[in-house]
């Protein structure tokens, strides 16, 4: 990461991938990017498809099918490779197969070379970035994953449309699992500089605590009603991934809510979960532990539990 350049390699041409790889060409994020897949047709059709479109692009970026040997000087390999959830396979087998898949890809990552930052996409996020710290014996601030950064972002338009607000004045987080077991620190949500919980006070006959509560809900099951409608998302997880991206490569300092690991906050180490972070050209710079009440503490533990508890049973599922 020592040159001007700025390069990007994705890992997985999937929808996931290609919705960041198109985010990322009209947002002029980097320099170059180069696309790997295990089906090397469809990184080489990829690339001709974005290529077609740079004259009608802010950007002059080198776009290119590559190898796992164009990972040697790549600033960020971002990895959306994974594979899909076959009829009747449990989480914990496809959480197993796909630990087989970052196995293969992390160390061919590793083995050239590479000494950037893995940024991780690939779902179960939270566990297999942790798996991507434990096959790659990076330093912990250099492998980061998208962690809550989505449904953080989710949260703040479903305010902004609840409080009539900018989404961009809205600073509140989603932290916790990417999962079922995220949750909303409401004592944390500001609408500018003003407490959420003190604009419910003094709006009494307008905002109620439950609308925020239901907002959580929506939330959380965004993504499975975006599934039943559509079958997959990607638009956004892709913007999301660009915004990562952004933060590191232009050395932003940008707090993002990444999956990253704990070293202590909270009381809780080892585990890799969505929180508030400092981004920069170094990956996390650091971990923000927030002041959470008594009972978002225990929110935030049991879903350090639920991780704790996954990633040791894929661990043991997968030796």
């Amino acid at each position: 990461m020592g040159n001007n350049s700025k390069k990007v390699v994705l890992i997985g041409t999937g929808m996931v991938g290609m919705s960041f790889a198109y985010a990322a060409l009209n947002q002029n994020v980097c320099d170059e990017l180069v696309l790997i897949d295990i089906d090397k047709l469809r990184a080489q059709g990829e690339a001709m498809d974005l290529n077609h479109g740079l004259a009608f692009s802010p950007t002059s970026m080198k776009i290119s099918a590559g190898d796992y040997s164009d990972c040697r000087d790549a600033d960020i390999a971002v990895i959306c490779a994974g594979v899909n959830q076959k009829p009747g396979e449990s989480r914990l087998e496809l959480l197993s197969r796909n630990a087989q898949v970052f196995k293969s890809v992390v160390n061919a990552v590793t083995n050239s070379g590479f000494g950037g930052i893995f940024l991780v996409a690939t779902n179960p996020v939270d566990i297999m970035t942790r798996i991507t710290y434990e096959l790659s014996g990076f330093e912990e601030g250099r492998v980061i994953g998208t962690g809550t950064t989505l449904d953080t972002a989710r949260l703040r338009y479903l305010l902004g449309e609840y409080f009539c607000l900018d989404p961009r004045n809205v600073h509140a987080y989603v932290i916790g699992e990417h999962g079922d077991s995220e949750f909303t620190p409401w004592s944390q949500a500001l609408l500018a500089t003003k407490p959420v919980l003190n604009v419910l006070q003094d709006n009494r006959n307008k905002f109620f605590y439950q609308d925020l509560e239901q907002i959580s809900v929506e939330v959380r099951n965004a993504a499975q009603k975006i599934i039943e409608a559509k079958r997959a998302t990607y638009y956004g997880i892709g913007m999301a991934i660009t915004r990562i991206v952004r933060a590191i490569l232009s050395d932003e300092q940008s707090v993002l809510t990444v999956s990253g690991r704990l070293r202590g906050e909270y009381g809780r180490t080892d585990v890799f979960v969505g929180n508030p972070c400092i981004i920069g050209r170094d990956g996390i710079n650091r971990t923000i532990e927030l002041s959470l009440t008594q009972d978002e503490l225990l929110k935030f533990h049991n879903s350090c539990d639920v991780l704790e508890k996954s990633y040791r049973e894929c661990a043991g599922h997968s030796k």
